[in-house]
């Protein structure tokens, strides 16, 4: 099977790969699906770094599509974009495919 993809296919899975190849991204990602959703303290306490470091990787991953945010009062509330996910594990699958 061949899946020819989209130019804006292409940029979001660039940038989509890009943001998970990375330790703490990774890190927070997993804790989200585990948790539901992260706050970016949260991503203090999980990673250790400091805030501003925690808040540029929040950050791209926000930009790359991969989680949401949500407001509620002062908080911000992350959760995955399950849809998105679903279009990174399309492009994926097609490399395991026989």
């Amino acid at each position: 099977m061949n899946i020819t993809l989209e130019n804006t296919d292409k940029a979001f899975i660039e940038k989509a790969m890009s943001a998970v190849a990375d330790a703490y991204r990774m890190s927070i990602l997993q804790q989200i699906l585990q948790k539901g959703y992260i706050r970016c303290c949260d991503v203090v306490d999980l990673t250790g770094l400091s805030q501003p470091t925690c808040s540029h990787h929040i950050k791209l991953l926000v930009d790359s599509e991969l989680i949401e945010c949500r407001k509620e009062g002062r908080n911000n509330f992350f959760t995955l974009n399950r849809d998105n996910f679903k279009k990174l594990s399309v492009f994926i699958d097609q490399f395991a495919m026989v």
